[in-house]
């Protein structure tokens, strides 16, 4: 039988060596993840801390305050 793993490998490794449209679509869909996630990260996720903070010790000081605050007393 062999090795459960190496099976699976081996398996995938077939499927994807003797593929011809499936290659290309792989590669579109990597493509539109990467855009997706870069455009994600731009508009959605702004660095907060680099735009409200001047230097290291004072965003450290904002990340102490946050994990320290209790927010089960704060509504």
């Amino acid at each position: 039988m062999g090795n459960p793993l190496k099976r699976v490998f081996s398996f995938y490794s077939d499927g994807f060596r003797s593929m011809t449209v499936g290659r290309s679509l792989w590669l579109l869909i990597i493509i539109k993840l990467i855009v997706i996630f870069a455009l994600l990260k731009v508009f959605f996720f702004p660095d907060l801390l680099q735009t409200e903070y001047d230097n290291d010790a004072d965003r450290a000081e904002a990340v102490r305050q946050h994990l320290l605050t209790d927010k089960t007393s704060n509504p």
